[in-house]
């Protein structure tokens, strides 16, 4: 017996498909699952709404409404403004993208307080495309993250951020202005073949096991002003189409023009 197979079944096939490779899932339901201590693996998925690491809501109603200075952080026995949260499971996110901010850094002008997230296992943000912003100002990363091959349209910031393991932001692409200032790098990094479109702020960050920046493309001005290397400093093919401030910058105790010099 033959048997035909209709271009009405194979639509229907592939309509069904697709809807499944592009299935939603609300930020809030993630952030119950991770409050409920569930570790999170979510791949191929568009998540809606806000992504609140820091969970502000959640503490608010433990804080007064007005900040005073003698309040005590919910972490530590400092008066402070900081309020902190720890994200205690592993996190993973491959070809997602998110519809709206995903924040581990808010400053809340209402209140007074700044809620800032870290992240104590794994925190993988693979092939991700970040519509709003990306907020990780303070974050500390303790265990291996991941932002390779990701997009951000928006806002974003891994100022002051920690990575005290594995990190991984190469094919990555800026839209915006990115700032890593201050931020600090116990591991070998890699940017390598990442796009930022707008101006990049290195100025003070650490990279205390190398970096990598080889085909890596700064299509505005790059500040690096105060940058300390320690390691492999990888910048072969690194285009930048304006300026480079590099003022008091270290490549393993030389300035970045004697390195230069050096390297022809």
């Amino acid at each position: 017996m033959k048997y035909k197979i209709t271009l009405l079944a194979i639509s229907f096939f592939l309509v069904n498909s697709i809807s499944y490779a592009q299935r939603t899932v609300k930020a809030s339901a993630i952030m119950k699952d991770i409050k409920a201590g569930k570790s999170i693996s979510i791949e191929n998925t568009t998540i809606e709404g806000v992504l609140d690491f820091t969970y502000m809501d959640d503490a608010m109603e433990k804080l007064p409404r007005k900040r005073k200075s003698s309040w005590f952080n919910w972490s530590s026995n400092n008066s402070s403004n900081e309020i902190k949260k720890m994200i205690d499971v592993k996190i993973s996110f491959i070809n997602c993208t998110f519809k709206e901010d995903v924040l581990a850094y808010i400053p809340d002008e209402d209140s007074g307080y700044t809620f800032i997230a870290s992240f104590e296992d794994i925190a993988i943000f693979k092939n991700c495309n970040f519509e709003r912003k990306a907020m990780f100002k303070y974050s500390r990363f303790e265990r291996d993250s991941d932002f390779s091959n990701s997009t951000f349209d928006d806002e974003n910031t891994f100022k002051y951020a920690k990575f005290d393991k594995n990190i991984d932001f190469s094919n990555t692409l800026f839209n915006e202005a990115a700032t890593f200032k201050y931020a600090k790098f116990s591991k070998n990094v890699s940017f390598s073949n990442a796009t930022f479109k707008d101006s990049a702020t290195f100025k003070y960050t650490q990279f205390n096991d190398g970096v990598s920046f080889k085909n890596t493309k700064f299509e505005e001005d790059l500040n690096i002003k105060y940058m300390k290397v320690s390691g492999d400093f990888n910048i072969s093919n690194m285009d930048v189409a304006y300026e480079i401030d590099s003022k008091y910058t270290e490549i393993n105790g030389r300035s970045f023009s004697k390195y230069l010099i050096d390297k022809k």
